[in-house]
């Protein structure tokens, strides 16, 4: 259990939420902890039940992968990429944090900002990709080709509802589950039966490894791309929530909507050969019924609307967390506007700038992205869960000083050490390691990563005085009352 301020004498009240969330990247407040852990399993699973992951699902088939190619391909990356992500997500109702700042427990005050950045580029990357699909649905039911304007109209809303914040979001997730389980639900189902399918797409014999290993990096990758922020979707559970419930809510959203949407991705891919997925999804759905096509993708475009608010939100806990990590601000509902309007704006600027065949670029990005998110979620899981098992002082977190320092030079030397002991074996479309090259362009980068950045960190992690951090935790928790914010300064919030 996480070391919180603690809160005597203060009476437990309902929850009622707020018209606009006030709260950003410091400490959540017993007083304000509501939600079930069951909730975390419609945002995870609407959050990946979109037509962007449905074009990740189509990346084996682009190289050559059958339809049994892909299917394995996908069940497999998606159930490890996953793993990490669940187990982020259990820190949240223990910690009442964002992700990237309680990883400032590991790089230290200042050393996080190397990750958040990462995180805000990928963020940013992915609502570039998120707004095409969404401003080719709009062009392809509308027949209005004027992508600036798609591209304003949904940032917009997706920044809106980013401002509102996380109850909102949460709200818009279960409703959207619903609307998708009407829709694609009902078009999975018929789409088994009556989509054309060669024989060779179900042979074993045609089994194809570079695109399998292609497949299931994306896949892997994809699943894993949630980490850095899946916490920030969960900090406001009540402290009691069980963590194997937050664990496998989690899991359970991300693996079903993941597999689910890329399967049948895949699905499409096989069925209409060389299809782009917006075109391969309409032919489908005619297949089934005539006519369809249009509505089904007019079903897709919230979806895709409610996941890019999803990333703006966390991306501005991003942008705020090394803003303060340069010079200490004021957590405020304005702040966090701010950040919500610059990261919706990034988006939308690189998309208008932006050119390029869609599935070759999303795949070389999920790649990349695999590669730098691997080293920090090892080193985090690894503190969190080996080291210091789950003890902080949430105040000297939020302190430059403090007992984590400014810069965590043992997790930034694990990060690097992961970094570079997976470069001979990446497989990218600009460079291939030498291990990888002789080794066919199989990409097993992911597990050296994993397994070097876990060790150098346990190793470099024994000169750690965890007394010393258990002692000052405890003399928070001793000194700190309800009115103490987890800044240590009063700082107002509104």
């Amino acid at each position: 259990m996480a070391h919180t301020p603690t809160e005597s004498g203060v009476a437990t009240r309902p929850h009622t939420p707020e018209r606009v969330e006030s709260r950003s990247i410091d400490w959540v407040p017993l007083t304000e902890r509501h939600g079930k852990p069951w909730s975390l399993f419609p945002l995870w699973f609407m959050s990946n039940a979109n037509i962007t992951t449905l074009a990740t699902g189509m990346l084996g088939a682009a190289l050559g992968a059958n339809l049994t190619t892909s299917l394995l391909a996908i069940v497999a990356g998606v159930a490890v990429g996953t793993i990490f992500t669940a187990f982020h997500s259990a820190q949240g109702p223990q910690l009442g944090l964002p992700q990237m700042i309680q990883s400032r427990a590991q790089f230290g005050y200042r050393g996080v900002i190397l990750i958040c950045a990462i995180v805000v580029f990928s963020l940013v990357g992915f609502n570039m990709f998120n707004q095409m699909l969404g401003a080719e649905i709009l062009t392809m039911t509308t027949g209005v080709s004027a992508n600036w304007l798609w591209y304003l109209l949904i940032s917009g809303l997706a920044v809106v509802l980013a401002i509102f914040g996380y109850d909102w979001i949460h709200a818009t997730q279960k409703w959207l589950t619903l609307l998708f389980l009407v829709t694609f639900g009902v078009f999975t189902v018929a789409a088994l039966f009556v989509l054309p399918l060669d024989p060779a797409q179900v042979a074993f014999g045609n089994f194809n490894w570079t695109a399998f290993l292609v497949q299931f990096g994306a896949a892997a990758a994809y699943a894993l791309g949630w980490a850095p922020y899946v916490s920030d979707y969960s900090r406001y559970l009540p402290p009691q929530t069980s963590p194997a419930k937050a664990l496998w809510y989690t899991y359970g959203g991300v693996f079903v909507g993941a597999t689910w949407l890329m399967a049948l991705g895949a699905l499409v891919a096989a069925a209409f050969t060389g299809a782009a997925p917006l075109a391969g999804v309409q032919e489908a759905a005619d297949t089934v019924l005539a006519g369809s096509g249009y509505w089904l993708l007019l079903a897709a475009l919230p979806g895709l609307v409610a996941v890019i608010t999803v990333n703006i939100y966390a991306a501005s806990m991003e942008l705020i967390t090394i803003l303060d990590s340069i010079k200490s601000v004021k957590p405020t509902r304005a702040l966090r506007v701010v950040g919500c309007v610059i990261i919706g704006a990034a988006a939308y600027i690189g998309s208008i700038l932006s050119t390029g065949e869609f599935l070759a670029n999303f795949g070389s990005f999920l790649v990349v992205l695999l590669y730098v998110l691997v080293p920090w979620t090892s080193v985090n899981l690894v503190d969190y869960y080996f080291v210091r098992r789950g003890h902080y002082a949430i105040r000297d977190i939020f302190t430059p000083n403090g007992i984590y320092g400014s810069w965590g030079w043992r997790g930034l030397t694990a990060y690097a050490a992961g970094i570079v002991a997976m470069i001979p074996f990446v497989v990218t479309a600009w460079f291939t390691g030498p291990i990888a090259e002789a080794m066919s362009g199989a990409d097993l980068a992911l597990f050296v990563g994993l397994a070097v950045s876990a060790v150098v960190y346990l190793l470099l992690a024994r000169s750690i005085d965890l007394r010393a951090e258990q002692d000052a935790a405890a003399r928070e928790s001793a000194t700190s009352g309800e009115s103490a914010v987890a800044f240590g300064t009063g700082a107002s919030r509104s």
